[in-house]
This record gives structure tokens, sequence and C-alpha cells, in this order.
């Protein structure tokens, strides 16, 4: 029983390895900015519709590619009429004296047919039509973009929250350990009668209050971790600061979705305007009628014998619907008015555009400036505060005076911090406005 049970054992404990190993083989972490954006662009919904928009546009393409086929239908009717057609009394009284009995058309007439036609030219309408379907599934793809766009600056946003609370964390551990240095030698002082307990206790109390906001610091960093994960459907653990030398030029990028989808517009109307002339052209076809009936063609034949008969046509059409001409000016006019809209469009863009690369341009050379002085200013805070323990050590100061010199410290490094993030933040903020890789 104990050796059953020992197998037991082993092959849960097999099964549990196997199965954590298999998690972790599925489980695929991201560390950069780009592998994050990457990621969640494949992983939010929108991207499925780019398959359905193409689907569709290949099926309509399709099936105006099919208006070159053979159009069949088929019919069939009965008719009762008040009058037919029938020979005057007099020629009926002829056709009898030699024989001949003429009994006229029946009132009541059934037809069982196929109609052929075959589209010979068209004026080059269903060309223009695929054209035009083409670029349609075209603007929907690059509106599609346009929405999935924002999901780089979402990213952004959660991904340098992740690292401006990484540094938080990390400079509060670091002031941590420097409250603690200074509660150990407050501590070995009131041991030896040279400082009051209140200066340790004091010390101590600051330190446990830092540890809380360390705690809170985790508890953020957690939520916005746990959230970038679901949107980039891969699990985000370390995040990698980027470079900030690996920026962006200010003046060169890719073309903005907006603008892609603007310029399918344009193209759209271009489409459009060649299928509007299409429709002033004749049209040619041949056609093909059958059918089973009463009456035929014959007439004189199903005057006097009242039976079915096959009867067949083949011919050719020209047909030119003249009326397009009436309503082409003003059509025309619809398009031109339609292209100056997307055009004003594009220069509104383009001017929102610019005003926002200006302005983060002037925000990432403001934050260099400070970063410039950041270095510095913790230079002399480190000074000044390594100043104070000594002067806490002669009794020159009290606790409180040092209390507030390792606060300004540690807030001088925050502020070196958040400037070094918010600056990277402002050129990621210039990369998505100039679509910069």
């Amino acid at each position: 029983m104990r050796i059953l049970t020992g197998l037991l054992l082993m092959v849960t404990a097999l099964s549990v390895a196997n199965a954590q190993s298999t998690n972790e083989h599925r489980a695929q972490v991201v560390h950069t900015l780009e592998e994050c954006q990457q990621a969640a662009e494949k992983n939010y919904p929108l991207i499925q519709r780019m398959d359905l928009i193409r689907h569709t546009t290949d099926l309509t393409v399709q099936n105006i590619q099919k208006g070159w086929l053979p159009q069949v239908s088929a019919s069939a009717q009965a008719t009762y009429q008040s009058d037919v057609t029938a020979f005057p009394d007099q020629i009926q009284s002829m056709y009898q004296q030699i024989g001949i009995r003429m009994q006229g058309l029946k009132k009541d007439q059934y037809r069982v047919g196929i109609d052929v036609q075959q589209t010979v030219f068209d004026g080059g309408a269903m060309k223009n039509q695929k054209e035009v379907a083409r670029w349609q599934g075209r603007v929907e793809e690059a509106q599609n973009e346009v929405n999935m766009y924002p999901i780089r600056k979402q990213v952004n946003e959660m991904y340098f929250s992740l690292l401006l609370l990484d540094d938080q964390i990390q400079l509060n551990r670091d002031l941590q350990q420097l409250l603690e240095g200074n509660e150990k030698k407050l501590a070995s002082m009131f041991k030896g009668g040279t400082a009051a307990e209140s200066d340790y206790l004091n010390v101590r109390a600051e330190r446990l209050n830092v540890m809380q906001q360390l705690n809170s610091l985790q508890s953020q960093r957690q939520t916005v971790a746990r959230v970038l994960s679901v949107f980039c459907g891969l699990e985000v653990q370390d995040v990698t600061k980027p470079v900030p030398s690996d920026a962006v030029s200010l003046q060169q990028g890719g073309l903005r979705p907006e603008l892609k989808a603007m310029e399918a517009q344009l193209r759209l109307t271009d489409a459009q305007e060649k299928t509007l002339n299409s429709t002033l052209l004749p049209r040619l076809g041949i056609f093909a009628q059958g059918f089973y009936g009463y009456p035929g063609y014959n007439m004189f034949e199903d005057m006097m014998h009242r039976g079915w008969s096959l009867n067949g046509m083949i011919g050719a059409r020209l047909s030119w619907n003249i009326g397009a001409f009436y309503s082409r000016k003003n059509d025309k006019a619809k398009l031109q008015l339609a292209r100056q809209t997307v055009e004003n469009s594009r220069e509104v863009f383009l001017f929102h555009r610019n005003m926002e690369q200006i302005q983060q341009s002037e925000n990432i050379e403001r934050y260099r400036k400070l970063m410039a002085d950041d270095e510095e200013i913790i230079k002399l805070r480190s000074q000044i505060r390594k100043a104070a323990e000594s002067k806490l050590r002669h009794g020159i100061i009290d606790v409180n005076d040092l209390l507030r010199e390792i606060n300004a410290e540690n807030a001088a490094r925050v502020q070196q911090s958040m400037h070094e993030i918010e600056m990277l933040k402002e050129i990621y903020e210039l990369k998505y406005t100039t679509n910069h890789e």
C-alpha cells in the first residue's frame, strides 16, 4: 500500500511539473516598448476586421466580374385576352370556300421560356465598378488602421507609468536603506547616551512611513502591469527603459494612417468619376430567346391548328441611355466637392499635427535642460545631507533637520526620475505624432 501511494505521489508530481513546464513554455513575456506595441496591435479585436474587409471586397469584385457571364432568366406565363388577332369575316369565308378552316387565335395563351443575354461592350462600366469596390475596401482598411493607431499611445501611457513606478520603487528602497542606516546610528548613540530616544523613534517612524509608501507603489505597479498584460495579450513583467539616443529625427517619419485614409478617399472619387464617364457610353449585347407555348411566332399556323410549339430568336441589341447626360454636371460637381472636403480635412490634420510636433519638440528640449541641472542638484543635496548627518552626530542640529535634508535629497532624485521619464514619454509622443518607427 505504501509503495502504491508513493507511485501515485510521484506520478502526480511529474504531472504538475509537466503542466508547469508547458505553461511556462506557452507564456510569452515582453519587455520592450516596441514588443508591447506589436503585441497589443495583434491582440486588439479590431485587427480581425482587416480580414473581414478584404474578404468582403474580394466577394464584391467577384460578383461584379460575373456580370460578364451570360445572364439567364426563365419565365412562365398564362394570359387571357379580351380580343386576339383574327382575319375579317370576308377572308374567312374565302378560306372556307377553298377548304381551309381558319379558326383564329385562342384568347387563352401560355408560354414557358428562357432568355439568355450576353454583354459584349459595357463602356467600361464593370471595370470601373471593380475599381470603385477595391478603393472602397482600401478606404475601410485605412479607416480601420486609423481606429487602431491610438493603441500605440495607450501602450505608451501604461509603459511609461510602469517605468516611473519602477524608478520610484527603487528610490523608495534607497531611501529606506538610508533611513535604516541613520536609525542604527541613532540607536547606537541612544545606547551611548549621546542621543535622545525620541530622535531614534522619529527616524524609525519616518522609515515605516516610507515602507507604507512602498506598499502603495507596488500595488499601483501590479495594477498597471496587469492591465498592460491584458491589453497586450502577453505577460508584461520587467520593462526596459528606452535609450534617448534611439529617439527620433524630428523631421522624419512615416505616413500617418489618417493621411493614408484621406489619400484612399481621393483615389475613390477618381474611380467614381471614371464610372460616371462610363455611363455616357452605349451598351452592346447579344441575346437568345426561346419558349414553348401558344401562340408562337408563326401566327398563321397557330390560327389553323392552335397547338403548342417551340420558338426561338437570336439577335444583338445596342442601347444608349442618354438620361445620364441630364445629371452629369451635378454628379461631377458633387465629386469635386467631396475632393475639396477631403483636401480640407488633410490641411486641418497637418496643421494640428505640426502644432503638436512643435509643442512636443519644445517639451523635449525643456526636459533636457531640466535634466542638465538635476544631477548637480542631487550632488549638492547629497553633500548637504551628509553634512547634516555629521552635524547631528556632533549635536549641532536635531533629527528633524536631518530628516528634512534626507527628504530634500530624495525629492531631488524623484524629480530627476520624473524629468527623465517625461522626456522619454515626450519623445515617444513625437514618434506617435510623426508615425516614426
